[in-house]
């Protein structure tokens, strides 16, 4: 014997397939699928139909909204709600240490999340697509690495760093430590973060002199 349909559950397709979604939950759903699908596969991989399949979705909804799924990427990593969105405001704690335990900590918890998951193949296959992740790195890497050249940047004013902390390739050492514990360990928790800060960075931004010199572009976002 069955039993009537409950009035109050959410309506479904006879097959038991997802109810269609609209609006503004249909483009989370393909945004998130698209980062999911890229974090599972590839660049090259990446398509409408997949996606449209990972996210319940008819692929004529996407081919109307989309002309290509690197353009559905780019939308959906730097999307305020699935992805990136703005950066976060610049922490002025008054302590080295405590803003650079806070900003890494906040980027090794986007690295646990679905844009986070996405960025990783795509910093791989860099080289692969230069096109793409040039507009990645404006939209998304280059405001991120503003505000931890503004972080050091203030260290050094307030006499807490040396200005070697502010060299192109000292300043890419502290995310490059978090993402390649990621990828060690698939995850970063905040006890790691406060041991990469303790134990590497802060020897390393305080030790004077220890960095290259500030390229153009560095001292351009330092406002030099």
């Amino acid at each position: 014997m069955t039993s009537a349909p409950d009035p109050q559950a959410p309506d479904a397709a006879p097959s038991g397939r997802p109810p269609r979604r609209h609006g503004a939950d249909l483009t989370r759903a393909i945004h998130l699928a698209t980062l999911a699908e890229l974090a599972d596969t590839s660049l090259e991989e990446l398509s409408f139909e997949r996606i449209a399949a990972r996210a319940g979705a008819g692929k004529a909804s996407l081919y109307r909204r989309w002309s290509t799924p690197a353009g559905l990427l780019l939308e959906a990593l730097t999307d305020p709600v699935s992805g990136f969105g703005a950066p976060p405001p610049q922490p002025r704690t008054g302590s080295l240490r405590t803003d650079l335990v806070r900003l890494l900590g906040a980027f090794a918890d986007a690295l646990d999340r679905p844009h986070g998951r996405a960025l990783r193949p795509l910093l791989a296959q860099r080289a692969r697509h230069p096109e793409l992740y040039a507009e990645v790195y404006r939209r998304v890497v280059l405001p991120h690495k503003e505000i931890l050249l503004g972080v050091l940047g203030a260290a050094v004013e307030r006499g807490e760093a040396g200005p070697g902390a502010l060299g192109v390739r000292t300043a890419a050492t502290a995310p490059r430590l978090v993402i390649a514990a990621h990828m060690e360990h698939g995850t970063v928790p905040r006890d790691e973060v406060e041991a990469l800060v303790d134990e590497v960075l802060m020897p390393l931004f305080t030790a004077g002199g220890g960095g290259n010199v500030p390229g153009p572009e560095v001292r351009s976002t330092m406002g030099a």
